[in-house]
């Protein structure tokens, strides 16, 4: 495969210009221009998926995509500890409690005791909040489609697994 010709910066007009043009200066400088580009790449995509779900999703029911992520949890797991939210969703126990405190306002999730242990807190959906969840994920889902329609099946799956594999790998 030939070479591509490395753009002048004031000719970067596309993700693909920008990616090309970020590579060759990160080689200028000695660094991996080829782990720069699967993490561009991946963030990349990620940002773009995040950003039209909530665009065509979540906004119109007053959703981030991280309250959506938090009902989902709670519809597929049932009740749950905030603790054990937080670290299936790779967040802080504070940033948890702050979402679920926005969910229980606008009355999706509730707070219950557990009854053996006071201390013990669970989280679960409300009757609404389940019914949103259910009622809004098919439309997720036809996005999710969308996006990946490009692959075929053995694609899809070769994908899903070099994920998992280096979200297992995952540096310290």
């Amino acid at each position: 495969m030939a070479e591509q010709e490395v753009p002048a910066a004031r000719d970067v007009r596309t993700e693909q210009d920008y990616e090309r043009f970020a590579r060759y200066r990160i080689a200028e400088i000695g660094c991996d221009a080829e782990a720069f580009g699967l993490s561009y790449n991946v963030l990349n995509l990620a940002y773009m998926m995040i950003t039209d779900y909530e665009a065509l999703v979540h906004r119109e029911r007053g959703w981030t995509m991280p309250g959506f992520r938090l009902m989902f949890k709670l519809w597929v797991l049932g009740p749950t500890q905030p603790a054990r939210l937080a670290d299936l969703s790779g967040t802080t126990r504070s940033a948890m409690s702050n979402l679920i405190n926005t969910l229980e306002k606008a009355g999706l999730v509730e707070r219950t005791r557990d009854d053996q242990d006071r201390r013990v807190v669970f989280v679960a959906l409300t009757e609404e909040g389940l019914r949103s969840v259910s009622g809004v994920f098919p439309k997720q889902n036809a996005r999710e489609i969308r996006w990946f329609d490009v692959l075929d099946d053995a694609e899809s799956a070769q994908l899903v697994e070099l994920i998992r594999r280096v979200v297992a790998a995952r540096p310290d």
